[in-house]
């Protein structure tokens, strides 16, 4: 709060905060106007018969749109595509070496991998938003509970509605672009906080109120926003702790300068991968549902995905969920911290890690190190992300709960980043810690 109150006092930061809360509001706007060609009518009637879970493909998209996925706004798809398909580039560098090697080249290729995450966004919203409006033309989007939501299914119009959304999903990809470069905070970032915030806090409101006020529940209201208090502070907890390898660098002689020879430490946070291992892992237990929606219902095969990987508390979804999880944990650190790098990078500088040898040796004890972080961190992760299936079982839900083990740590983690990012601008203009206070330093001088 001090953070944001001396934020606020300062005109060029002030000016900053205005400028996203500019961005969020025609961001929001955008998420509830109809595309061109939706009956709006008839998407409202069936947003109200359908209950969706969170933790599925479709709930997850639709978390990350802010809702407007089943609206089939303009901005249906959201951050979804870039999300992708940044994923999909980060992946891309252990299998094609032109990637691998635009990593290494710094700001210039950094710059042009950015690049193909533009195309691969703008390709992968055309294919998104095909998948959606068919799925929406046949009815399973909504899980058949309702019809005509488009009622001309020419090619014509189908190919205009492709061409929105995607425009839609550009307009998006640039505002971000906007907040990260005139504004405070990774922009993406930000979006997608709002766009939880947005159905996360009514849908909280609804356990304890219920149906204008009829059937809600003050008990089970306290006792969830209780529990997400606690998860929140245990997850800021987890997302700030680090284990601090020391590095000592030795002195090197250049010219006619001693350089080096200071002791510093290589920071290693328990969760790396984020919060890619619960999207990922929905994301793929989502698939055989949806092919599911396709099949006739009274097929074993559809009555038993229905039942065991439909269902968000089944044992077979949280077995596999869980597996997923750890599987993909250690599988996407793999990919982001290469330890025969960072050995590389060491050794070529002149650092050791004090007790272990240069070089293969180093890489070695960094793995050893990464391992026992990452199965703490999976852990850490299995109980975040199951903790709202207790809840739902617990409480008797019927998984309506606001908040799954994704959207906490979404929250928790831009909430961060965004508070540590303010306050590191924030001292740029604050110079107490330079000179005292109180002291003209100008009468000092003569």
């Amino acid at each position: 709060m001090r953070t944001l109150i001396q934020a606020l006092k300062t005109k060029e930061l002030r000016k900053k905060i205005l400028f996203v809360l500019f961005i969020i509001i025609v961001y929001r706007i955008g998420s509830f106007i109809p595309t061109p060609g939706v009956k709006y009518s008839v998407v409202q009637e069936c947003m109200g018969k359908m209950q969706t879970a969170s933790e599925n493909f479709i709930g997850l998209v639709n978390l990350f749109s802010g809702g407007a996925m089943l609206q089939l706004s303009i901005f249906a798809l959201g951050v979804m595509p870039y999300i992708t398909a940044s994923i999909v580039v980060q992946l891309l560098r252990v299998v094609i070496p032109r990637f691998e090697a635009l990593h290494k080249e710094g700001q210039s290729g950094e710059a042009k991998l950015t690049q193909y995450t533009r195309y691969l966004t703008i390709g992968l919203a055309v294919l998104q938003s095909t998948t959606i409006l068919v799925t929406a033309r046949s009815g399973a989007l909504f899980n058949y509970q309702c019809d005509q939501v488009i009622p001309d299914g020419s090619v014509w119009n189908l190919v205009t509605m492709v061409l929105i959304m995607t425009g839609g999903t550009g307009l998006i990809m640039w505002m971000a672009e906007l907040i990260t470069d005139k504004g405070i905070g990774q922009g993406m970032s930000i979006l997608i906080f709002m766009s939880i915030c947005s159905g996360f806090l009514p849908q909280l409101w609804e356990i304890g109120w219920g149906t204008n006020g009829t059937d809600g529940d003050w008990v089970k209201f306290g006792i969830v926003v209780s529990v997400l208090v606690v998860i929140l502070i245990f997850v800021d907890f987890v997302e700030l702790c680090q284990r601090r390898v020391p590095v000592q660098y030795t002195r090197r002689m250049i010219g006619r300068k001693m350089y080096g020879g200071s002791s510093t430490y290589l920071p290693l946070k328990i969760n790396m991968s984020g919060v890619i291992p619960p999207i990922f892992a929905s994301s793929i237990l989502a698939i055989p549902t949806l092919i599911a929606q396709f099949g006739k219902s009274d097929q074993s095969w559809v009555k038993w995905i229905n039942s065991n990987l439909a269902n968000t508390t089944s044992v077979w979804y949280i077995a596999l969920y869980a597996l997923m999880i750890v599987f993909f944990c250690f599988f996407y650190t793999s990919i982001t911290f290469n330890p025969d790098e960072t050995a590389d990078n060491m050794k070529q500088y002149g650092g050791f890690i004090p007790g272990i040898r240069a070089g293969s040796a180093t890489s070695r004890y960094l793995t050893y190190v990464m391992n026992r972080l990452n199965t703490v961190g999976a852990v850490y992760l299995l109980f975040v992300a199951l903790i709202p299936t207790v809840l739902i079982m617990a409480l008797g839900l019927n998984a309506q709960l606001p908040f799954g083990g994704t959207t906490i740590l979404i929250i928790a983690g831009v909430g961060l980043d965004t508070l540590r990012q303010a306050k590191a601008q924030t001292e740029q203009f604050q110079y107490t810690g330079f000179l005292l206070e109180n002291v003209d330093h100008t009468a000092e001088g003569k």
